[in-house]
C-alpha cells in the first residue's frame, strides 16, 4: 500500500480524504499544522509516493511549504485549494507543484490525479528482495524466472511486495486491489492466495513467503 502525505487543517476534509483514499489503496499520513510536516518529510524523504498541499494553513502560507518541500524532496506535489485563480496556480507551478486541483472536488477526481502523476512518475522496475516487478509489462520475477500470474495474482502479489512484513486483512487486500469484485467474500481472498502460493512454490504448512495471520489475514515476509 502506497502512503500519500496530506497537509490540510479542515479536519472534515482531512479525516474524509484519508477514509476514502484507504479505499483505493493509499495509505494517508495527515498533518494538520506544515512545520511538522516538513520535519516529518526532512527524516522520511523515500517514504511517501506523494503529497497533497492546501495553500489556506496555519503557520506558513502554502506556497512557502511547497518551496520548502521543494528544495528538501522531489516527492510528486498535487496542490488541494480552494484558492483557484489562474495566478494561483501559475504560482503553485512556479513553485514545483505537479498539478493543481481547485476545491471543491469530487475525491475521485483527487485519485485520478495521483493515479495519473504515479504512472508518470513511478519507476516501471522494482527489485524487492527476491522479486522484479515490472509494471509496464504487468510481470513479475522471482529469482529470475517469470511468473505465471493472473491479473488478480498480480495485483495481490504486488501489493504484498510494496508492504512487505506488513500485516494485509483481507478487506484490506479487497479493497487495495482493483480486480478482486469489491463484494468478494473471504474465501475468494483465500483462494486466491492460495493459487498464488502454488506458483510461488510456497509450502502452505511452512510458507517462505506468505504467511497466514490467524483471524486477520496475511503478511509476506520480504
Amino acid at each position: 500500500m502506497q502512503e500519500i502525505m496530506l497537509i490540510e487543517d479542515d479536519a472534515d476534509i482531512s479525516m474524509l480524504l484519508c477514509e476514502y483514499l484507504l479505499n483505493y489503496g493509499f495509505e494517508v499520513k495527515a498533518f494538520d499544522k506544515p512545520k511538522e510536516a516538513l520535519l516529518h518529510l526532512q527524516e522520511n524523504k523515500e517514504r511517501y509516493a506523494l503529497l497533497v498541499l492546501d495553500l489556506m494553513l496555519p503557520q506558513m502560507d502554502g506556497f512557502d511549504v511547497c518551496k520548502r518541500v521543494r528544495e528538501i524532496s522531489n516527492i510528486p506535489i498535487i496542490i488541494s485549494s480552494a484558492r483557484s485563480e489562474m495566478s494561483d496556480k501559475i504560482l503553485g507551478f512556479d513553485f514545483g507543484a505537479d498539478d493543481y486541483l481547485a476545491k471543491p472536488y469530487e475525491p475521485r477526481e483527487l485519485v485520478l490525479r495521483i493515479n495519473s502523476i504515479l504512472r508518470r512518475t513511478t519507476k516501471r522496475s522494482k527489485v524487492i528482495g527476491d522479486f522484479e516487478i515490472d509494471e509496464a509489462k504487468l510481470e513479475i520475477k522471482v529469482d529470475g524466472l517469470l511468473l505465471d500470474l493472473t491479473k488478480v495474482e498480480y495485483d495481490i502479489l504486488q501489493l504484498f511486495l510494496l508492504n512487505s512484513d506488513k500485516v494485509l486483512s483481507r478487506e484490506s487486500i479487497a479493497n487495495a486491489v482493483n480486480s478482486i469484485e469489491y463484494n468478494s467474500k473471504d474465501r475468494t481472498i483465500d483462494m486466491h492466495i492460495s493459487n498464488l502460493r502454488q506458483k510461488l512454490g510456497d509450502d502452505p504448512k511452512d510458507p517462505r513467503y506468505i504467511k497466514s495471520v490467524w483471524g486477520i489475514g496475511y503478511k509476506f515476509i520480504g
